[in-house]
């Protein structure tokens, strides 16, 4: 019997590369924005939102991640904090807005192929199965083949953009934007602000391979902030590049970002941003993929899944079976439309990361004095206050979502009918395993 390899740990440029595409991708997805807030709304939320939603999540994340460092990441915070019961609702809950999550991004896939031969629109479904499948392989092979993989793909997803913005200044062009959002209603505006968080969302997922990361606690800080300056600033250079070439904004939600490219280099550019676009959906999917297929593991773990879950690869020593059962689900939500995964993604990311927000100032409370390399410098009260701006954010974005359209109705019932699917299930795995101790913090 062949022994099982001891897999490779991530470097920090890798990790960076990693954590980018998990959460970014690039400016990839956020072509709807300039049509909902114009130019000047566009780039006010590109630069305001980071501060309100994503800073206080990274600070969470940097603070229980030097807290826990394992294998598991938010699974294992709130488990500690909350117990085992909470920690179920938080992977289901987490598994679930990450299988619609990952759906997105292989039809994404096909809008960019696309530019190259429009009619293959047509055959969505096979394509779609390709990249869900072949990122299953890659992400068995193990963890530091997708770090490197991750590096490439970020180069890819950046380098047209450079040009994109190099070249909307070669010429005469529109004054940059003042950002603003004078004169935007209500709903459009939450609609853009939606589409910025969906394009920020992620933060957390790169905590759930810790125990794979080599010098986890500094690696995490170093990694987290190169991801997120590159983030901000890919998407500033992007706005102010639509805004100096003068692009309808219709077009540009049609057309996508190729149809920028083509505008400012002509043909050559809109295929260099049609293949960073086909870089990103991938480089998201496997960096999106290696975090969610670490969830089920540790769930099974605690007898929360089926035990095969917990089975590695005897050669690569990656959770296979896991991968594996991801890719099926994913496989069925493509069917879905765009706009229905990002209403069921977001709803359901926000309930899970309710619970990481409680976890932090639960274990403040329970143990206060244990070492935290990394500390956000703030007192319990300070902390809640700090967390009441990415609420405040989820719900508007979220109203604006509900109110702007009869359409959403159904990806709203069915993201709420997952969120509720938890209790019946925690249900039905305690009449199956009555032995499982279930603290709960008072």
């Amino acid at each position: 019997m062949p022994a099982t390899r001891i897999p490779g740990k991530l470097r920090p440029l890798q990790l960076a590369a990693v954590i980018f595409l998990t959460v970014s991708g690039g400016p990839y997805g956020l072509e709807s924005l300039f049509s909902y807030v114009g130019n000047h709304g566009a780039l006010l939320l590109l630069v305001l939102t980071p501060l309100f939603w994503d800073l206080p999540t990274i600070l969470m994340v940097l603070e229980l991640n030097s807290l826990m460092p394992i294998t598991g990441g938010y699974y294992q915070w709130v488990k500690h904090a909350l117990g085992l019961r909470w920690a179920f609702f938080e992977g289901w809950w987490t598994w679930l807005y990450t299988f619609c999550d990952l759906a997105i991004y292989p039809v994404l896939f096909v809008g960019y192929v696309s530019f190259f031969i429009p009619e293959i629109a047509v055959h969505k479904l096979p394509i779609c199965l390709f990249i869900i499948w072949s990122s299953a392989l890659l992400n068995i092979i193990g963890i530091v083949p997708v770090g490197r993989a991750s590096m490439v793909l970020s180069i890819l997803v950046l380098v047209p953009f450079l040009f994109i913005f190099i070249g909307s200044f070669l010429h005469p062009g529109a004054p940059v934007p003042a950002p603003s959002v004078k004169g935007i209603g209500f709903s459009p505006f939450a609609l853009g602000l939606y589409t910025v968080m969906w394009n920020y969302i992620g933060w957390d997922n790169a905590t759930t391979y810790a125990g794979e990361v080599s010098r986890p606690i500094r690696s995490y800080i170093v990694s987290v902030t190169m991801a997120l300056f590159l983030a901000i600033g890919i998407y500033v250079l992007a706005a102010i590049a639509v805004a100096r070439s003068g692009i309808d904004p219709a077009a540009l939600d049609s057309g996508k970002f190729p149809a920028l490219g083509v505008l400012v280099g002509g043909r050559w550019l809109g295929i260099l941003v049609a293949a960073g676009g086909m870089a990103s959906t991938f480089g998201l999917y496997s960096a999106v993929l290696l975090s969610v297929s670490r969830i089920p593991q540790v769930m099974a773990d605690d007898q929360l899944l089926p035990a095969l879950l917990c089975t590695l690869h005897r050669r690569f020593g990656t959770p296979y079976v896991s991968i594996i059962a991801s890719s099926l689900i994913v496989s069925i939500l493509v069917v879905f439309t765009f706009s229905d995964l990002v209403v069921m993604d977001i709803i359901l990311y926000g309930a899970g990361l309710a619970l990481e927000f409680l976890a932090l100032i639960v274990l403040r409370t329970k143990e206060p004095l244990r070492p935290r390399p990394f500390k956000i410098p703030l007192g319990k009260k300070g902390l809640v206050i700090l967390l009441l701006a990415p609420v405040a954010i989820y719900l508007i974005a979220l109203s604006g979502a509900i109110w702007s359209s009869e359409k959403m109705a159904l990806p709203v019932a069915l993201a709420i009918g997952m969120l509720l699917s938890a209790a019946p299930a925690w249900w039905l795995i305690r009449w199956r395993n009555p032995h499982l101790n279930t603290p709960t913090y008072k």
